[in-house]
């Protein structure tokens, strides 16, 4: 099964590693900080963006092809590397390494992959550029 999804996503940095039997890792592309609030209102007609800005990462050793967000504790907006295709939808879930760190963000059922809400806890993360932050599953 996990197949089949996996045909319906672009952008999978490494498919020998994120491709499994229960499903395919997706890995952070971009994070972003809130800087301005967006507003929802009933009828849509006042709807409007939130502004942001993206969290700039840190390289370790000017050699790295990767560099690292430093994260501190609160919300964030969350990019994938990988885009989903078709109609059929898919549960998308955080990792257990992310959860085990304290990180998170919700289980979404969907049949797109845009910006996920992401919470970081008190003492914040340092997570990795492309690091496998989710896992989207099949629909049961």
């Amino acid at each position: 099964m996990s197949d089949t999804l996996a045909d319906r996503l672009d952008g999978i940095v490494h498919a020998e590693t994120q491709v499994h039997d229960g499903g395919v890792d997706l890995t952070a592309a971009e994070i972003r900080v809130v800087e301005d609030p967006g507003r929802v209102d009933f009828g849509g007609g006042e709807l409007t963006a939130a502004e942001s800005a993206p969290v700039e990462t840190e390289k370790r050793d000017p050699d790295d092809d990767y560099g690292w967000w430093n994260l501190d504790g609160g919300q964030y907006l969350l990019s994938y590397n990988e885009t989903l295709t078709g109609e059929d939808t898919a549960v998308l879930q955080p990792r257990t390494e992310l959860r085990e760190r304290g990180a998170s963000h919700p289980t979404l059922f969907t049949d797109s992959l845009g910006t996920v809400p992401l919470s970081m806890p008190t003492g914040g993360i340092r997570l990795k550029e492309n690091a496998r932050v989710s896992t989207l599953l099949p629909s049961p």
